[in-house]
């Protein structure tokens, strides 16, 4: 895939896009590998652990990641199959509050990672040239399919960060 044109996506989400500096099929190929270690470098005692009252545990942190792949992949395949209904926005926080994240264990979230990725690498190699140019609009925000895709890896990468700085020192 080729990079990104700024008219391809709202600013809002450039601070994720910025974090991907390869090849964009690279980069989520190598999360199939890098963030399943990430997650097992993790002690067991630090999943419920949060660095503030009001902010999500290292588990809803990365479970939060797999929601909103999810969420990103749904939108590029409407946009690509040439669906323009616009799309709700999600509320994260409602997700994180309704996951029961704490209860999994990390070896759960890695057995949900990996095959939710794989998929989503078979889909995105379906989509030509076209298909990943189409644009919609999700969350009041006009955004393309292969921005889409930046985001999911860019958003990994962001959250893995705020991981590493604030709850893993």
């Amino acid at each position: 895939m080729n990079q990104l044109k700024s008219d391809e996506y709202p600013a809002i989400f450039s601070d994720y896009i910025d974090t991907v500096t390869r090849d964009i099929r690279e980069e989520l190929e190598d999360h199939l590998t890098s963030f399943p270690e990430f997650i097992r470098s993790i002690p067991e005692e630090k999943g419920i652990y949060r660095y503030a009252e009001e902010k999500w545990t290292v588990k809803e942190t990365l479970c939060h990641i797999l929601d909103a792949e999810r969420i990103f992949a749904y939108r590029a395949l409407r946009f690509a199959r040439n669906d323009m209904t616009a799309l709700s926005p999600f509320e994260q926080d409602e997700f994180v509050a309704n996951g029961r994240h704490n209860e999994r264990s990390f070896e759960s979230i890695i057995e949900e990672f990996v095959p939710l990725r794989k998929a989503n690498l078979v889909l995105f190699d379906t989509f030509n040239e076209n298909e990943l140019n189409r644009k919609g609009m999700a969350s009041d925000r006009l955004i393309s399919v292969r921005a889409l895709i930046y985001i999911i890896a860019g958003h990994l990468n962001h959250h893995r960060s705020i991981l590493k700085e604030r709850y893993l020192v």
